[in-house]
C-alpha cells in the first residue's frame, strides 16, 4: 500500500488497532492505488468480541506520573486499561495524585525515563537547560551555572567550585565536606533508610560539623525547596536520598529544564491521548469508596465507587498520601490489612501560588529563583514565566508565579493579604517590581498535595506490593530501590508497578527502567570500603547493644 496517500480509516482497519481481524480488497496500478474497499466479515465481528471480553482487566486510580505511566505501559501490552482519575474521584481538583499538582516542578537530568517518555510520545514540551538564582532579604546570594557548559570535576568539587557563592565564604563552604562521610554511608539500602530516618535533616547537618551560616543560607533552603519543608522537620534519610540524587551524584545532575507550559496541557493531555488511542479510558467523577475481595483467593475482584463497580483483574493505587488516606477511611476492605492503616501515620504538605502579571517589563535575570530568610515555617520559590511559559514568550507584560512550600498558615488568608506579601517579598529580591503595578492575579491553594518525609515516616510507607495479590502500588512516597526523586521516581513507581501486573497476570513484557547512572570511581570505592568496615564491627561484642 503506498504509505504517501493517507484517508480515513474504515471501520474494519480501525478494528485492526483494538486487535480485531479484518479483510482488505484493493485494487493497485504500478504501485498507485485507485481502489480500496472495506469488508467486516461475521467470523472477524466474533473474534473481536471475543478478544474485548478475553482481555485481562486492570483497574489504575490516579492521575499523575505514577498512574499514567503504568497505564500507558499495560496498553501497550494489550490489556483492557481503565484509569479513574483519582484527584477529580477524592473530591478536590487542588489535591495531586502522586508528585504534587500545586506550583512549578523542574525536570532535572538525571530525568532519564520522563524523557525518553516525551521521545516515544513525539512532544517537545522542555525549555533548554537553565540556570538559577538564590535570593535573600538583602538580595541576590548564589547564581548556580549550568554544569554540563564546564568542565566536569570529580563530585563534589564541581558544586563546590563553580557554584557562585556572593555572600558565603570558603571557610563555610568547606564545612560541607565532613557530610560526605553520610553520603557514602546513605546507600539506599532499608538499612540505611532506617538509620538515617528517625534523625531530622538539622540534627544530621549538626552533627556533621556543617557551619551555621552554610545551614542557613545553604542546606535549610535547598530542604525546604527540595523536600517542600523546614529542615528540623525533615527526615534526614529523604535528605540524604534528595541531595545526592539532585546535587552530589555527579555534577551536571542539579542542570534542569522547565515544562514550557502547564505540565496538564504540554504531557499529559497529548499522553492521554495517545493512550485512548490504544483503548484506555479515563474516568472522572466516581469516588473510590471500596473494594469486593474474592474470599477464595483473597484477591480484588471490583472496584467500588459508590453505586458504581469496576471489575479487575489486577488493580493499581497511584496516589498521594492525602488521597490514600480518603481511601483507607472509606474502605472496610482495606481496613483489614495493616499496611494501609499504618498509612494513615503519614502526612501531606501544603501548597499555595501566586501569579502576577505586571503593566510593564522588568528585568529579571534568571528563570528559577530559590528564596530564604524571608519566614522560617515555609520555603518558597518564584519564576519568570516569560521566559518558560509558551504563552507569555512575546507578551508585553511581566509574568510571576510564586509557590510557597509547607504553606499551613498561609492557606485560610484572605487573597488580598497573601498577594501583599508575595509583592513585599518579591520587591525584596527584584528591586524593579517596587515600580510596577499588579494587574491580575491568580491564587491557587493546594491543600496536602505534597508528601511529606518527616522524621519516623519511612517505617510507615508502603511498598509496590501489597497483601492482596493484586493490588500494587506507586508514586512519589512509595518505597523504591531506584534511586531516583520526585516526579522520576513517580513515573518509576508507575513502571514497576506495571510490571508487577505482567508478572502477576503471567502477560505482556517488562516495562524497561533504565537505571540511574552509576556512582563515580571514587564514591564506589568509598562505599565498598565503609560497608566492608560495617560488616567488621557488626561482628564486634555488643555492636548492638548501644542505641544506634
Amino acid at each position: 500500500m503506498n504509505r504517501a496517500v493517507r484517508e480515513p480509516l474504515c471501520p474494519a482497519l480501525q478494528w485492526r488497532r483494538m486487535g480485531a481481524c479484518w479483510m482488505v480488497n484493493s485494487c493497485f496500478t504500478y504501485g498507485t492505488r485507485i481502489g480500496l474497499r472495506c469488508m467486516a466479515s461475521d467470523d472477524a465481528l466474533r473474534n473481536h468480541g471475543n478478544q474485548q471480553r478475553n482481555r485481562k482487566k486492570v483497574v489504575v486510580v490516579g492521575s499523575d506520573w505514577a498512574a499514567l505511566g503504568a497505564a500507558h505501559h499495560l496498553c501497550k501490552q494489550g490489556f483492557s486499561v481503565t484509569v479513574l482519575e483519582a484527584d477529580k474521584i477524592c473530591g478536590s481538583t487542588n489535591k495531586s495524585s502522586t508528585s504534587g499538582a500545586g506550583g512549578i516542578h523542574g525536570f532535572w537530568y538525571p530525568y532519564s525515563n520522563i524523557f525518553s517518555l516525551v521521545d516515544e510520545i513525539g512532544i517537545k514540551p522542555f525549555t533548554n537547560w537553565t540556570s538559577s538564582a538564590q535570593y535573600s532579604p538583602e538580595g541576590l546570594e548564589v547564581e548556580y551555572p549550568i554544569f554540563l557548559d564546564l568542565s566536569q570535576l570529580p563530585t563534589p568539587l564541581g558544586a563546590l567550585i563553580y557554584t557562585q557563592f556572593l555572600r558565603l565564604s570558603l571557610v563555610d563552604r568547606l564545612t560541607s565536606l565532613p557530610l560526605m562521610a553520610a553520603v557514602i554511608d546513605f546507600d539506599n539500602t532499608d538499612t540505611a533508610w532506617r538509620k538515617y530516618d528517625l534523625m531530622t535533616a538539622r540534627e544530621l547537618f549538626k552533627q556533621f560539623g556543617c557551619s551555621q551560616r552554610l545551614y542557613r543560607e545553604a542546606f535549610n533552603p535547598m530542604v525546604q525547596v527540595g523536600l517542600f519543608a523546614p529542615a528540623e522537620q525533615c527526615s534526614a534519610a529523604a535528605t540524604l536520598a534528595m541531595l545526592y540524587y539532585f546535587v552530589v551524584a555527579h555534577q551536571k545532575d542539579f542542570d534542569v529544564a522547565w515544562c514550557r507550559g502547564t505540565v496538564e496541557e504540554k504531557i499529559f493531555m497529548p499522553w492521554m491521548d495517545s493512550m485512548r488511542d490504544e483503548g484506555c479510558e479515563f474516568l472522572e467523577g466516581s469516588m473510590v469508596t471500596d473494594f469486593s475481595v474474592n474470599g477464595e483467593t483473597g484477591s480484588i475482584s471490583e472496584v467500588v465507587c459508590g453505586k458504581d463497580s469496576y471489575e479487575a483483574d489486577a488493580i493499581i493505587l497511584a496516589v498521594g498520601i492525602s488521597t490514600l488516606q480518603e481511601i483507607v477511611m472509606n474502605s472496610s476492605a482495606l481496613q483489614t490489612r495493616e499496611e494501609f492503616l499504618k498509612a494513615l501515620n503519614l502526612a501531606s504538605i501544603d501548597v499555595l501560588t501566586v501569579r502576577l502579571r505586571l503593566d510593564r517589563k522588568v528585568n529579571i535575570p534568571k528563570a528559577s529563583n530559590v528564596c530564604f530568610g524571608f519566614d522560617d515555617s515555609y520555603g518558597w520559590t518564584f519564576f519568570h514565566l516569560n521566559a518558560i511559559y509558551d504563552e507569555f514568550k512575546d507578551d508585553p507584560t511581566t509574568v510571576i508565579q510564586a509557590d510557597f512550600y509547607h504553606a499551613n498558615e498561609l492557606l485560610p488568608l484572605e487573597d488580598e493579604l497573601i498577594v501583599a506579601k508575595a509583592i513585599s517579598y518579591l520587591s525584596q529580591c527584584i528591586k524593579d517590581l517596587k515600580d510596577a503595578n499588579v494587574v491580575r492575579v491568580e491564587v491557587g491553594r493546594f491543600p496536602k498535595s505534597l508528601s511529606h518525609f518527616f522524621p519516623g515516616s519511612y517505617k510507615y510507607m508502603m511498598r509496590g506490593s501489597t497483601s492482596f495479590p493484586n493490588l500494587f502500588m506507586a508514586g512519589d512516597w512509595i518505597i523504591t530501590r531506584h534511586g531516583s526523586w520526585a516526579q522520576e521516581k513517580a513515573y518509576v513507581t508507575g513502571l514497576e508497578a506495571a510490571n508487577r501486573v505482567v508478572d502477576h497476570l503471567e502477560e505482556g513484557n517488562f516495562a524497561k527502567i533504565k537505571a540511574v547512572e552509576e556512582d563515580e570511581p571514587h564514591i564506589q570505592a568509598l562505599r565498598n570500603l565503609n560497608r566492608s568496615i560495617n560488616e567488621i564491627r557488626a561482628q564486634l561484642p555488643l555492636s548492638d547493644y548501644f542505641l544506634q
